[in-house]
């Protein structure tokens, strides 16, 4: 994939789909466009049958430092409601393959909501989460409250929201909110190294399974336990499940083909 993008980087590798921030100069802070583009290119991995996970990094010396102030100051309630922009966030939400985030530096605010879309998240030992918007007069708007308190719970997001103080990578860890704490140096190559482990899965299996995850979030035990039978059923339709459970009788790796 050759890059076009004007605020990020996009290319494939094998079975992994990379999208880096690239506007490193004002520490990768999120305008509108940018929203676009990381939104055109997880639309146009999703589709791209060679591709199975995607990562998501930022280039510079932070993930994502928040949003373009500059670009909303001088907003009002009506151009939000007239944009609409929010709606380009929910279709984030609905990309069905693995997304894995690696964070280094500051994950700020538009950043750390942009961290919280992901699946899961490796973080650097200088990574530094958080939600400055109760100092400006406002609040998270992309689903930074929402995501946050189910992630942690009720009174640690209340904390972290109505202070903006800053969350290090080792509370992040402690509280959930982050799967592996590397040193930074070494964050790029253990992240790859965990989407290649997970680009080898078989595709279909790991679509239901995050499909089955996320519902299990939003709805009761029976509703969701009733969704995850829907899927484990289905799955049973596919030549990977064939493949798969053939290669544990030959003793053999599974050639997972994602059908």
């Amino acid at each position: 994939m050759s890059n076009r993008y004007e605020f990020i980087e996009a290319s494939t590798d094998g079975k992994l789909g990379h999208i880096s921030l690239n506007r490193p100069h004002v520490l990768n802070a999120i305008n509108q466009q940018m929203v676009l583009e990381i939104l055109a290119a997880m639309e146009e991995f999703e589709v791209d049958d060679t591709i199975r996970v995607i990562v998501l990094t930022g280039k510079g010396r932070a993930f994502a430092a928040g949003a373009d102030i500059d670009e909303m100051a001088n907003d009002g309630a009506i151009d939000f409601e007239l944009r609409n922009q929010f709606k380009d966030w929910d279709r984030l939400a609905m990309i069905k393959k693995p997304i894995i985030g690696a964070v280094q530096g500051f994950a700020l605010g538009g950043g750390f909501e942009l961290a919280l879309c992901c699946d899961l998240l490796f973080a650097a030992d200088n990574a530094e989460f958080g939600f400055p918007e109760v100092n400006l007069g406002v609040m998270p708007g992309a689903g930074g409250t929402v995501r946050l308190t189910k992630l942690v719970g009720k009174t640690k997001a209340m904390e972290w929201l109505f202070t903006g103080k800053r969350i290090t990578a080792m509370e992040a860890l402690q509280y959930g909110m982050i799967n592996r704490l590397v040193a930074k140096e070494l964050l790029f190559e253990e992240t790859i190294k965990f989407a290649e482990e997970i680009a080898n899965q078989a595709p279909l299996s790991i679509r239901f399974i995050k499909e089955s995850v996320l519902k299990a979030v939003d709805v009761s035990i029976d509703e969701g336990m009733q969704f995850e039978r829907k899927n484990f059923s289905l799955l049973f339709s596919t030549e990977d499940q064939k493949e798969g459970m053939i290669a544990f009788q030959e003793k053999r790796k599974p050639n997972f083909k994602g059908m």
